[in-house]
Parts: structure tokens; C-alpha cells; sequence
């Protein structure tokens, strides 16, 4: 069975730092392309960042400068390391996995940012 297990969410002052961690276990995604996407009560589901199986990392201009994605692929995880955090990142952050016929999505993580 395919999972996708997101950790690492949680509350955080505004201005703080989270990191995100996604685990995935049964198959290897080295050749998929990783994300992060979010949604926010009331708001559609929007990418954050992706990265492809080569390491090229992409940002929604909101978070460019301030969020990085990374993937360690020979333990078969990405994460999203968060910083200066606002009140607008607040939302349910998603992992997913695609590219050559699968796409796999996990079941989010809260990350609540007070102001």
C-alpha cells in the first residue's frame, strides 16, 4: 500500500519557522516529481512548491524567498522548510507524488500561524 504521511505541522507565531516532512513507503518516487500544495478554510487547494526527480525546485511567487523544498530520494522523502511565517500561510499542507501514471497525495498537515 502507497503512503504519503506529512508531519511536522503545528502552531506558530508569525514571523516563526516550521519544517514539514512527507515520508512515503510503498514504492520508490525517485522518478516523480514532489509537492507541496495547501489549502486554507474557505480557499481552494493551491501548489506551495514542487520539486522534480532532479532536484529542480519551483515556488508560487508567495513563498519564493521564504519556503524550501527539499527531497532526500534514497530515503524517499521531501520536506518544506517554512520561514517567516504569516498569518496567511495558515492552511492544511498536502504532500503529493506524480509523474509516470501515479499520483499520490497524503493526508495533510494543520500549521495554524497567529499574528
Amino acid at each position: 500500500q502507497v503512503r504519503l504521511v506529512e508531519s511536522g505541522g503545528g502552531l506558530v507565531q508569525a514571523g516563526g519557522s516550521l519544517r514539514l516532512s512527507c515520508a512515503a513507503s510503498g514504492r520508490t518516487f525517485g522518478t516523480s516529481t514532489m509537492a507541496w500544495f495547501r489549502q486554507a478554510p474557505g480557499k481552494e487547494r493551491e501548489l506551495v512548491a514542487s520539486i522534480s526527480s532532479g532536484g529542480s525546485a519551483y515556488y508560487a511567487d508567495s513563498q519564493k524567498g521564504r519556503f524550501t523544498i527539499s527531497r532526500d530520494n534514497d530515503k524517499n522523502t521531501v520536506a518544506l522548510q517554512m520561514n517567516s511565517l504569516k498569518a496567511e500561510d495558515t492552511a492544511v499542507y498536502y504532500c503529493r507524488a506524480w509523474g509516470y501514471g501515479v499520483d499520490y497525495w497524503g493526508k495533510g498537515t494543520l500549521v495554524t500561524v497567529s499574528s
